[in-house]
């Protein structure tokens, strides 16, 4: 087990040029303001700078946001895929990646790799999320992989790992795109190992450091998962309450395979037969969902994961607006790529406004919510996403003085129009400082990043990743 960060006390006092908090319900920011926060908790927002503080963070022009929730994720596979899929690469017949690229080759790269290795990709990915923003990321990961909870307890962030579980061992796309379910053998079925292996895990890791660390539910996607595993793995996670998370409708064939098995439903209508779709299930990307089909995901009050960027390196628009105009608690994710949470939201909002011709849809305070309020909702904490005293001390603050965001008028539009990774000040988690004027406080950021790129390498230098990647 690795060392767990020294739990923050005494006093530390944040000054902002500009701090966002909550009025009736919707963002506002206030000028010239000091946070304070005593241990973990936030004690108070005051104008006035406190008598005496342990730690004082006192830079003028930072805008001090909520810790910013990244609720969907995958450090391990899209490292694995990261300047190979662009400009189509990696596509086998025009096929998604998901079955070609990044679950393949994960899988080899858990046979191969040795567990310090493996915790190098997972300290390297949890560095990329603190230093884009994140004070929360949800990551789904293949159960093999127990070092990205090794990692997220070591370096401090707020960890939601909902390591998957498939009806196939090794799910791969045949010719024509279909994923094909294992038969069970005398040791029981796949799905069966997958779900005691996940009890295994939650009882392991759940809850650690004070709740800093949760594990989730995480069927991997319709296509992969058979009517069985789904309802126990639903039924598990009421009886615990954990979140449960899937991929839902992430392409045309998805919804092809799904309607051909289950007497023409859609991805979303296979899950609300099921009596899956409902306020605990949060489903990434439902790029190919129709409209009857979000009708109903309104309805059943579910959250969506949009996640923009990775769809439109492949030319697809997944717009955010589509999902939250219908009425839909929509987030936002990185789902891996790039990891800059500033620069997701500014391709939500940009995308949205291109698919509607409407330059008033997902407006700036919008996709702050998205990250912030909305998100922390979704995963039912209160005590996130909210500067307020009471709450949980997790901030996002972003230095504003850089000559790309002045002259600044409206700081909540210069944040989501034109900020990314590299304005992000300071990240601070149960109240632990663990990104200050940019440099991460607990590590060498230069030797993680060196020795998570070695390891995947190593992957890379495979001969199935040279095939892959040559298509």
């Amino acid at each position: 087990m690795p060392q767990v960060p020294q739990k923050a006390t005494g006093t530390t006092a944040v000054y902002g040029s500009y701090v966002l908090v909550r009025e009736e319900g919707l963002p506002v920011v206030k000028r010239d303001q000091w946070v304070v926060i005593e241990g973990d908790r936030i004690a108070a927002v005051s104008a006035s700078r406190p008598a005496s503080a342990d730690h004082v963070l006192d830079r003028p022009g930072r805008f001090i946001l909520p810790g910013l929730l990244n609720l969907h994720n995958h450090c391990f596979s899209e490292a694995v895929a990261r300047t190979h899929a662009e400009d189509g690469g990696g596509r086998k017949n025009s096929q998604s990646v998901v079955y070609s690229v990044l679950l393949p080759l994960t899988k080899s790269g858990i046979d191969i790799l040795t567990p310090e290795e493996r915790m190098a990709i997972g300290r390297l990915g949890i560095l990329q999320l603190l230093k884009g923003g994140a004070t929360t990321v949800m990551e789904p990961f293949r159960n093999g992989i127990p070092e990205m909870f090794d990692a997220a307890l070591e370096m401090g962030l707020r960890f939601y790992g909902a390591p998957y579980l498939f009806s196939s061992a090794n799910p791969k796309a045949d010719a024509k795109g279909v994923v094909q379910y294992d038969v069970a053998d005398a040791s029981g079925s796949d799905s069966e190992r997958d779900l005691a292996t996940w009890n295994t895990i939650h009882g392991k890791w759940h809850g650690l450091d004070g709740g800093r660390i949760q594990v989730t539910m995480s069927p991997h996607a319709t296509d992969t998962c058979d009517p069985d595993l789904l309802r126990a793995a639903h039924a598990r996670a009421r009886e615990l309450g954990v979140q449960v998370t899937t991929h839902l409708a992430q392409s045309v064939r998805e919804v092809e395979v799904i309607g051909q098995r289950y007497d023409g439903r859609t991805p979303a209508e296979y899950l609300d037969w099921l009596g899956l779709l409902g306020p605990d299930l949060l489903a990434a990307h439902c790029i190919a969902c129709s409209d009857t089909d979000l009708d109903l995901m309104a309805k059943r009050d579910m959250t969506v994961l949009n996640c923009p960027r990775v769809f439109a390196r492949t030319g697809k628009t997944a717009a955010f607006s589509r999902f939250a105009e219908k009425g839909i608690r929509t987030v936002v994710g990185t789902d891996g790529y790039n990891m800059d949470l500033l620069g997701e939201i500014n391709a939500a909002a940009m995308i949205s406004k291109i698919v509607s011709g409407d330059a008033t849809v997902a407006s700036s305070p919008t996709m702050i919510d998205a990250v912030t309020a909305q998100a922390a909702a979704a995963i039912k904490r209160p005590d996130l996403g909210e500067i307020r005293p009471g709450a949980t001390a997790d901030l996002t603050i972003v230095d504003m003085t850089h000559p790309h965001l002045q002259p600044l008028f409206d700081p909540m539009k210069a944040l989501v129009a034109l900020a990314n990774r590299a304005n992000i000040d300071s990240v601070i988690v149960d109240g632990r400082v663990l990104v200050e004027n940019g440099g991460y406080t607990l590590g060498d950021e230069a030797a993680i990043t060196a020795a998570g790129s070695a390891a995947i390498a190593r992957i890379w230098d495979l001969p199935e990743a040279r095939a892959a990647f040559a298509s």
